[in-house]
């Protein structure tokens, strides 16, 4: 296939076509351009995508039918959209959004950033390997072509012979970078890096906390990755010999994600990195490749937990704020790993005081991680573990470790709510719960 322009899409796409976008970095920008600036000659396309970066016209609304964005996980770049109904959401566990897109959509053509071919006329698609990646057998592939875009290993190769059209691009891929942990995180994650076993398998969601827990980690030895997100803690632990997955059951030696996001420095680490390969989502997320790893460690963050275990993890306030994404997927396989753990951490309160964890979740918070499969929630305060208990006794390792100054608050509306007993035998529960500080 010879080198054409952005605008040779427009040739590729039907009435009432689905098209499925790459998600971050992985969005063939100058292409998404082109489609809204004749989207006018369009009639019922939609967008399908995962993770937006970039505010755009049609995710607004501004291209009206003719072309229509659809999120599976809400960012900055589309949250307002979907509240004021521009845009719909699909909510889903990100295992599952291969099957899904090729179930429920027509899957007509898939658009993704690709890394320079090499003299074979290879490219591979960088940063995000993601649903794309699970549906190259599908679909046919329109490719961005960036000479910014780093060549990494996995199952995420193309032939350029073989694509429906490509051009290039010199665009510099977008950086996120490390947030700055404050002194509750690197409680939270001081807490957690005890619980972790030399030899262990980690996947590690984003955040302050996930990334305090990498800096925490520095003195392990031989951790193992494998992770839907490949970020800056992954890539500092590698770099001082910590992360080798020398004890890993699948891909020993390697660390295995199924996208990378982060700063400058890590996509040009990531060029031509030995031992790192990004593989399709339907893989690396689902629950029983992870439980055939020893000694998982899953850790992840939520914004509200419930005295009964419940963590709403997608919403704030009671309002949309991002998406399932791999919680689940992760929570479900640590736990069904030999000796594998899964930890839920956040603060326990916010910024404006109010405690995270509830006798009830705030009305409009919807559940993510049912409280069947949450194992540890930790918070500055300590850790609940959760798995195996009863009613009462996870509602008293929660207000263990809430904020001392909502404690008894907590355990007078759990009483009145029925989740605690009378206060004779709440005392014999929270001593069986012996958590906290």
């Amino acid at each position: 296939m010879r080198e054409g322009r952005p605008e040779d899409v427009l040739d590729l796409v039907r009435p009432g076509d689905d098209l499925v976008v790459a998600m971050a970095n992985g969005e063939p920008v100058a292409a998404i351009d082109a489609l809204e600036r004749e989207h006018r000659a369009l009639d019922g396309v939609r967008i399908h995508q995962m993770h937006a970066m970039r505010r755009r016209p049609h995710v607004d609304g501004a291209c009206g039918d003719h072309l229509r964005h659809v999120s599976y996980f809400l960012t900055p770049a589309t949250r307002s959209a979907a509240w004021a109904g521009t845009c719909d959401v699909v909510p889903t566990d990100f295992s599952q959004l291969p099957r899904l897109l090729r179930e429920r959509t027509r899957c007509s053509l898939l658009l993704a950033t690709a890394s320079p071919p090499d003299d074979d006329g290879w490219c591979t698609l960088g940063t995000n390997a993601e649903y794309v990646a699970a549906l190259l057998r599908d679909a046919p592939l329109f490719l961005e072509v960036d000479e910014r875009m780093p060549t990494v290993g996995g199952s995420h190769r193309v032939r350029i012979d073989d694509v429906a059209g490509w051009y290039r691009s010199a665009r510099e891929l977008q950086a996120v970078e490390p947030p700055v942990p404050d002194a509750r995180d690197h409680a939270i994650a001081a807490a957690v890096a005890e619980r972790v076993p030399n030899g262990a398998t980690l996947q590690i969601g984003v955040g302050k906390v996930p990334d305090a827990v990498c800096v925490a980690l520095r003195g392990h030895r031989d951790l193992g990755l494998h992770s839907e997100l490949l970020g800056d803690g992954a890539m500092d632990l590698i770099e001082r010999g910590v992360l080798t997955g020398a004890r890993k059951q699948l891909r020993p030696g390697q660390a295995v994600a199924t996208f990378a996001l982060g700063s400058q420095r890590l996509y040009r680490w990531l060029d031509r990195r030995e031992g790192v390969a990004l593989e399709p989502v339907d893989w690396v997320n689902d629950p029983r490749t992870i439980a055939r790893e020893r000694h998982v460690v899953s850790i992840n963050a939520t914004t509200e937990v419930d005295l009964y275990g419940q963590c709403a993890s997608e919403t704030v306030a009671g309002r949309a704020w991002s998406g399932s994404g791999g919680q689940v997927d992760f929570a479900t396989g640590a736990i069904w790993a030999r000796s594998g753990e899964a930890f839920v951490v956040l603060r326990a309160t916010t910024s404006d005081g109010r405690s995270r964890i509830r006798t009830a979740l705030t009305p409009g918070s919807v559940v993510t991680t049912s409280r069947n499969a949450v194992d540890h929630v930790v918070t500055e305060w300590g850790i609940a573990s959760l798995r195996g208990r009863t009613t009462a006794q996870r509602a008293a390792a929660l207000i263990a470790i809430a904020d001392p100054a909502h404690r008894d608050e907590l355990e007078r509306e759990a009483r009145a709510a029925g989740i605690l007993p009378g206060a004779a035998g709440e005392r014999q529960v929270a001593a069986e719960a012996g958590c906290g500080r």
